[in-house]
């Protein structure tokens, strides 16, 4: 009986599996065309020299991806679809969980993130995100006042302020491991330190002040910290 082998053969991605990343490739190439149809399955199959077997497992690839899905019907095929953030937020999330990512090595990561957030959010704020701010702040407050201490909304708001939209995806996904009070009683004084934090640090963003942003968001994140 022949031994196993010391170095095992790499894995071979199956026809279905190279073929759906073919199809996400161009999808990436043209821009991401939501609604775009990219064939029908008899033109994708011609096109791809592949079976019906084949092609249907790669669509299923791509529907579990969330970036296209078989529309049946005379006008359908292969349709364009925006792949959802929660795919994304919750892979992240798993693999944080697999790492035994401890709620310090979170809150470490979050804090890294959202100093910059507040720091790009000054820079870049406009009209619509001074509006945007605002309103969230004001909910905020709504919260806080029927015993809530508050969420992560405004930490979210300040990374898609930032303008970047990976800050926006990582910020999400590590909100996912740290939930907003715990370990901490939701006291009245303890809604009001979170509202009068956020308060401040909005006030620096809208006013454009980075540096002034990033200091009141360290103290805001010392604070939780303890």
């Amino acid at each position: 009986m022949a031994e196993p082998s010391a170095h095992p053969r790499p894995y071979r991605p199956k026809m279905a599996e190279r073929i759906a990343y073919r199809l996400e490739r161009e999808i990436v190439a043209a821009g991401f065309p939501v609604g775009h149809v990219l064939g029908s399955e008899a033109d994708l199959m011609t096109r791809l020299q592949i079976s019906r077997a084949v092609l249907r497992e790669a669509v299923r690839v791509l529907e579990h991806h969330g970036v296209a899905t078989m529309r049946r019907g005379p006008s359908g095929g292969l349709v364009v679809t925006p792949p959802p953030n929660s795919a994304a937020v919750l892979a992240s999330s798993l693999m944080l969980e697999f790492m035994n990512a401890s709620p310090q090595h979170v809150f470490e990561a979050r804090s890294a993130l959202d100093l910059k957030c507040a720091e790009l959010a000054a820079e870049r704020i406009d009209e619509a995100g001074i509006a945007l701010l605002r309103k969230t702040l004001a909910l905020a407050r709504d919260t806080q006042a029927t015993g809530g201490l508050g969420d992560h909304t405004t930490h979210m708001v300040l990374a898609e302020l930032s303008g970047n939209p990976a800050m926006v995806l990582f910020v999400e996904a590590l909100a996912q491991l740290s939930r907003t009070g715990r370990g901490r009683t939701a006291t009245p004084e303890a809604a009001a330190d979170v509202r009068r934090a956020h308060d401040r640090i909005a006030e620096a963003v809208i006013a454009g002040d980075a540096s002034l942003a990033r200091f009141r968001m360290r103290a805001h994140l010392s604070a939780i910290g303890r």
